[in-house]
């Protein structure tokens, strides 16, 4: 009902293009379009050809192999995401405005936490002049994760010069497409519009060869229908739009459809970011996108809480744990955001790092076969026996039961007698643990040649 419903939706009423390219590259494909209002429809089975034409999955790499991912089907991975404003201090209880230091420092923790596997980029860089925020975001992600960086943009020339940038790490534009080391996001805008320059950057990219993210977010009662079915059907086709725009400007472009919805407090219209009903909005969409073939973008992890307490622990765990049963591809904002997204906090990292391990444990489920059924095992001990010494006890019991690294499992006099930490105690050694480590970088040949042909990066990279 929600696939006939956004077909219809695409076919009847349509949506806006105010990119002047996106708007000849709809009509050069006979799409119905009013030049005036910027309105564009398109037939059913045009949009799906031009669905279809998007690959099933999509290779994103790091900087070590590793890290590569492929993004499809029902696998499931996690990542940071954001673009904040702040950090909240957890020392001192406050929040200040985010700095590159603070990015380069977030890559570097991430870059050491196992259960986050991509690093979209998370703060806005406020000791940075506009127009050369995304130059020095891309480089400070590039040169302290081995992992995945993903990220949006606000400049065409910070788009050039990020893919230059990403072209000369990689080693060349071919082996860019190769292994892609980056992938981008181009939003569309809820409901039913891609606006001028981003629809530009979608195209742009999508000619590039470089991987393409395309999220809509739309609000529950605000810019979308209050029902979550009405939502996922207004995210739906406003990714989509994106989707079908990326196959216009390069069929087969790499390109995954996303989504960023949530539910709406309309008691003061603000967004929110913890809400139950954003997990299963967003595990609706991971359903859509299986059904459309195509990787996922989900949006999790996040809280509305100000300070790192057990609404923080509780909220983000409930939307991880939602979108990773349901099969969503990449669950972005997944560690590290509260506030509404507002702010980030470096030990709500590694406390959410925790949280991501029991979920991608419950994302393998139980494995059912004759050994783990273990009836000769129960037949040999037998009644009033015990398994503590079993050969089968030593094999599987680091790998079918997840190990924390942080929550604390000891009686109370024990965990009296190691200080009585609380868990963001425990965060806060950890934090300063991982970044008093030496961390990844680029190698410094390949530092220096950015350097050099990149204009506008600040040159400082010491955490």
């Amino acid at each position: 009902m929600i696939h006939h419903t956004v077909m219809r939706i695409i076919e009847e009423v349509g949506f806006q293009v105010h990119s002047d390219t996106g708007l000849r590259l709809f009509q050069a494909a006979g799409a119905w379009v009013d030049e005036e209002k910027r309105l564009v429809r398109l037939p059913q089975d045009k949009a799906m050809e031009l669905i279809n034409m998007a690959p099933s999955e999509v290779r994103l790499c790091g900087g070590d192999e590793k890290h590569d991912i492929i993004l499809g089907g029902n696998r499931v991975y996690t990542g940071t995401g954001g673009t904040a404003l702040n950090v909240y201090r957890q020392e001192t209880g406050e929040k200040t405005l985010a700095t590159l230091d603070d990015l380069k420092r977030i890559a570097k923790l991430v870059d050491q936490l196992d259960n986050i596997h991509l690093f979209l980029l998370p703060t806005y860089p406020n000791d940075v002049s506009p127009e050369k925020v995304d130059v020095n975001r891309f480089f400070a992600g590039l040169d302290n994760t081995s992992k995945h960086v993903m990220g949006g943009l606000y400049t065409s020339d910070g788009l050039k010069q990020v893919i230059r940038m990403a072209e000369i790490i990689a080693g060349s534009a071919e082996k860019l497409r190769q292994r892609p080391i980056i992938s981008l996001i181009a939003c569309t805008i809820s409901p039913l519009k891609i606006d001028q320059k981003y629809g530009d950057f979608m195209i742009a990219i999508a000619k590039s060869g470089v991987p393409v993210v395309c999220p809509a977010e739309p609000l529950c009662g605000a810019t979308s229908p209050v029902t979550l079915a009405g939502n996922v059907t207004m995210q739906t086709v406003d990714s989509l739009m994106g989707v079908i725009l990326t196959q216009l400007a390069n069929p087969g472009a790499p390109v995954i459809f996303g989504s960023v919805a949530t539910s709406t407090d309309l008691s003061n219209f603000n967004y929110l970011a913890g809400s139950v009903e954003m997990g299963l909005i967003n595990a609706a969409g991971a359903q859509m996108a299986q059904f459309y073939k195509l990787p996922f973008y989900a949006t999790g992890g996040m809280t509305d809480s100000k300070v790192l307490d057990a609404q923080s622990g509780y909220e983000s765990a409930i939307t991880n744990l939602l979108c990773a049963l349901a099969g969503a591809n990449f669950i972005h904002d997944a560690a590290g955001l509260m506030e509404f997204a507002l702010t980030a906090c470096y030990e709500k990292y590694v406390v959410d790092n925790e949280i991501l391990g029991m979920v991608m444990r419950a994302v393998e489920g139980i494995v059912v076969n004759e050994d783990t059924l273990a009836f000769n095992l129960i037949k040999e001990v037998g009644p009033g026996g015990n398994f503590v010494t079993a050969k089968h006890t030593r094999h599987y019991m680091r790998r079918e039961h997840y190990q924390p690294t942080l929550s604390d499992r000891d009686n109370r006099e024990d965990w009296e007698a190691k200080g009585g930490k609380q868990i963001w105690e425990s965060a806060a050694e950890k934090v300063k643990e991982l970044l008093a480590t030496e961390g990844y970088g680029l190698p410094a040949h390949i530092k220096s040649q950015v350097l050099s042909e990149i204009p506008g990066i600040v040159e400082y990279y010491g955490v």
